[in-house]
């Protein structure tokens, strides 16, 4: 398999869907989740202290987010955002066929009518990309990020010399295929990939069951989206601190420095950007290697 293809076990954009994680534990009382632009997104909050906003991926539930906010909602203000059509959460029609940005609109609406200042801004995957809309096009809203296995533009794990135009005819076409899928064929994608997105068998079946509780339609137009969307020329424009976290396994099958030269050179006109390369882990980071991972947001938290 050539290392480029390889590489897209990293990213779940590529892999069709990206789902969620189990259920959580018994948590204590949480607000009501506030629905914002049109129920674009609903945002559940937890805890008091320093505001924190934590983004999820393509095809997933807040609850990905279960084990860090267990770890975090005692001395911070934690907003778990819920993208519309994913894991069972109402679909929004646009006619644009567009879910990545106008959700970084309805967050930044959310910071804005809220009163948030600076908060930090954490997003895995699509929220990864999500994520660095906030700090590119809002950058007076954010306080930092934390981007966790995301690229600004996700063709470069098939194709390091793509552009947003060379994308686009394999992102429309993986859009129709994923429309077109039967039940059974979708079924069997999410399987597969799962497989590669998270190392830990025991989560892969919960993980299976939310992506299939997601909208087809909203997760399609989100790949296409995230295909032909090239945010490189945009890092320049953030002002706040970026750390980006990423997985890397031997089972990947090329040496960790590959891994580490396409996110570094991915993120080369960020102007203030650190990196945090976690091993032994799959896409899923903050499931497969849990106790790391928060240690992680802990020390980015801290600086």
């Amino acid at each position: 398999m050539r290392a480029a293809m390889i590489l897209a076990v990293i990213g779940s954009t590529l892999s069709l869907m990206s789902p969620s994680i189990l259920a959580s534990p018994a948590q204590p009382a949480a607000l009501p989740p506030v629905p914002m632009s049109q129920q674009r997104i609903s945002v559940q909050v937890e805890g008091s202290g320093t505001d924190i906003i934590l983004i999820p991926g393509l095809a997933s539930s807040r609850e990905v987010w279960a084990d860090l906010a267990s770890r975090l909602r005692q001395s911070h203000r934690l907003h778990l955002v819920q993208v519309a059509g994913f894991a069972g959460a109402p679909a929004v029609s646009d006619p644009e066929g567009k879910v990545v940005a106008p959700t970084a609109e309805a967050i930044a609406e959310y910071i804005r009518s809220q009163r948030i200042g600076a908060p930090v801004i954490i997003g895995h995957s699509l929220g990864g990309e999500v994520a660095l809309m906030l700090g590119a096009r809002y950058p007076d809203q954010v306080g930092r990020l934390m981007i966790v296995d995301a690229l600004p533009f996700y063709t470069l794990l098939v194709d390091p010399s793509a552009t947003s135009e060379t994308a686009t005819p394999h992102a429309a076409a993986m859009r129709d295929a994923m429309l077109k899928a039967s039940p059974e064929q979708t079924q069997a994608m999410q399987h597969a990939s799962i497989a590669r997105l998270a190392k830990t068998e025991a989560l892969r079946p919960g993980l299976v069951e939310v992506a299939i509780r997601s909208d087809r339609k909203t997760v399609a137009d989100a790949v296409h989206e995230l295909m032909v969307t090239d945010l490189r020329p945009e890092l320049s424009r953030i002002k706040v601190p970026v750390e980006v976290v990423y997985a890397y396994d031997a089972l990947y099958g090329l040496p960790a420095a590959n891994v580490d030269a396409l996110f570094r050179n991915a993120y080369a006109s960020t102007p203030n950007v650190t990196f945090r390369r976690i091993d032994g882990s799959f896409h899923f980071v903050m499931l497969d290697q849990s106790e790391l991972f928060a240690s992680a947001v802990v020390a980015f938290l801290n600086k």
